[in-house]
Parts: C-alpha cells; sequence; structure tokens
C-alpha cells in the first residue's frame, strides 16, 4: 500500500494462518495515525479491546500506562519485525525500518499468532459520507 494515508479511525487486524488450520485470526483494531492519536494511544486505559496501530510511528514509551503490553514493530508491507512486551514505565528503542506499531495487552499477540516475520494486513473501516 504504497503512499496510502491513514486516518483515525477503527478496523479489522488480519492475521493469516495464525489459528494453525489456515485460517486467518481477525481481531479489531483502532487506528491512530494523527498526532494527537497517536500521543495519546493507549495511556490512563485499564484494558484495550482488540489492538490499536499508531501510524507512522518507529518507537513507543509505556510511561503513565497501567497495564504490560505487547507491542510489534511493522515495517511499511506490514511485516513483523519485532514483538516485544513491555511494562509500564519503560522506553522503546527505536527500531530500525519500522513504520507502524502495532499495540495489545500483553500475551495477546501470541495468541494470535502474530511474531517476527509474519505479515499482517489491516483493514481500515470505511465511513459513510
Amino acid at each position: 500500500m504504497r503512499g496510502r494515508r491513514w486516518a483515525d479511525g477503527r478496523g479489522t487486524l488480519v492475521v493469516p494462518g495464525a489459528a494453525g488450520d489456515g485460517t486467518a485470526v481477525r481481531v479489531p483494531v483502532e487506528i491512530a495515525a494523527s498526532y494527537r492519536a497517536r500521543t495519546r494511544g493507549l495511556l490512563g486505559r485499564d484494558a484495550v479491546a482488540g489492538a490499536m496501530l499508531l501510524t507512522p510511528a518507529g518507537s513507543v514509551h509505556t510511561f503513565r500506562m497501567r497495564m504490560p503490553i505487547d507491542v510489534a514493530y511493522l515495517d511499511r508491507r506490514f511485516r513483523v519485525l519485532a514483538v516485544r512486551t513491555m511494562r509500564p514505565g519503560r522506553l522503546g528503542l527505536p527500531r530500525l525500518r519500522s513504520r507502524h506499531v502495532l499495540e495489545a495487552a500483553a500475551g495477546a499477540m501470541a495468541g494470535w499468532g502474530v511474531r517476527a516475520g509474519v505479515r499482517v494486513e489491516v483493514r481500515a473501516e470505511v465511513r459513510p459520507d
């Protein structure tokens, strides 16, 4: 999706073949594309339903977070570069080639099959005009 402009909103994270039987796992995702939405992220929340995509983003922090989170660093083609679990009060190092960051509750990504090398897809909901 070269040159695609993302907008704040909702969508679906699709992890192909994650169930082990060839079927894809679908997870609700909140898209944070504006500076304000990316800055706010998951701060102040006690839980997250599904995942949050920060775009563009190359690193994150968990200062003022109330819960540990899984963080997946994605390249331009949504291939997972690395997945880390971060406790509150931590600063994640910037990842070379990272263009997007996916956040979820700690432990969730392993259950969805999100791991280094996997290419995920994010389908944004189309808003009616």
